[in-house]
């Protein structure tokens, strides 16, 4: 079943002008779609454009030129509808400490216009965890409760796509754990995720699809899978009975980065070197493997080698 586009963006600038003869391109010629349904990953490093994406999304920050639209809205002609299908959780946490979770997504309610027999309060609050804490003040929630708070706000509206901007940047390991279990579930839901994150293994496990974007351009856009299948390089370490003599021929493609009487650890290219040959060519010297490891490379390669000057 051919999933539609919740998101659409045609050759999308935004240049700001600091005086008449300097001005900085935030983002640069931006085409993207992003599908109904999925989980997509949007890194790229400080200063590459995320929040200036983020923020034309939003209404915040108006752009230069290009076309966007989301849910079917075009962003010009109704910002209204496009500010109603997305829920934004930003990078900083931002509540009142004297109110409590449930009074905080009443009054965001009401500024949505929700009607009170319309509301879902109860049902976010279980959503995020917080329901034992509903009438708690806020000041008196831990740092990963008020970070659960910022989610349960964005989804008063119940947008069908939420953006969570860097949403586990200083959050301790369990915390990111348990905020990604939230996004799951929200997703199983049928709610469309969109995330910038520094966290590159966390984009590597929760994406579906990854655009890499780069001093406001992107530089790659594919499933998550396939931008791992780009990693050229293989790193292996044997461990051994004996030194392996590496002056034979099929080691000249290699880059051998460790050899002694326990361990061989090496780098090759996937496509010059066949691991089955390099095994048979340790053993014909009378050597024992005693365990093989392989590391194929992670997001971070394919992030490095796409965002090099």
């Amino acid at each position: 079943m051919n999933k539609k586009n919740v998101l659409y963006v045609k050759n999308l600038n935004k240049t700001y002008s600091k005086d008449s003869s300097k001005s900085t391109l935030a983002l640069d010629g931006l085409n993207l779609e992003v599908k109904e349904g999925e989980i997509f990953g949007l890194l790229g490093p400080n200063g590459a454009g995320k929040s200036t994406f983020i923020n034309i999304l939003s209404g915040t920050t108006m752009k230069s030129s290009g076309e966007v639209s989301v849910w079917g809205f075009d962003i010009d002609k109704n910002p209204r509808q496009v500010r109603a299908s997305i829920g934004i959780v930003p990078q900083e946490i931002n509540v009142d400490p004297f109110f409590t979770p449930r009074k905080l997504l009443e009054l965001q309610a009401g500024m949505y216009g929700i009607r009170k027999k319309d509301r879902i309060t109860d049902v976010i609050l279980k959503l995020v965890s917080l329901e034992d804490q509903s009438r708690s003040y806020t000041r008196s929630l831990s740092g990963g409760m008020k970070r659960r708070l910022m989610v349960a706000k964005a989804l008063v509206h119940k947008p069908p796509i939420v953006i969570l901007d860097e949403p586990t940047a200083g959050v301790d390991v369990e915390l990111r754990g348990n905020l990604w279990d939230n996004v799951k579930s929200l997703n199983k839901q049928g709610v469309t995720i969109i995330l910038t994150t520094h966290y590159l293994e966390e984009a590597e496990k929760m994406c579906d699809r990854i655009g890499i974007l780069n001093k406001g351009r992107l530089v790659a856009l594919d499933s998550t899978s396939n931008l791992l299948e780009k990693i050229q390089t293989k790193k292996v370490k044997f461990t051994v009975n004996k030194k392996v003599n590496t002056q034979e021929n099929l080691f000249s493609s290699l880059k051998i980065l460790s050899n002694n009487e326990n361990y061989l650890s090496v780098i090759y290219e996937k496509s010059k070197v066949n691991m089955r040959d390099l095994i048979q060519s340790i053993e014909t010297q009378g050597v024992n493997i005693i365990d093989i490891s392989t590391d194929d490379g992670d997001l971070e390669d394919v992030f490095l080698t796409l965002t090099k000057n």
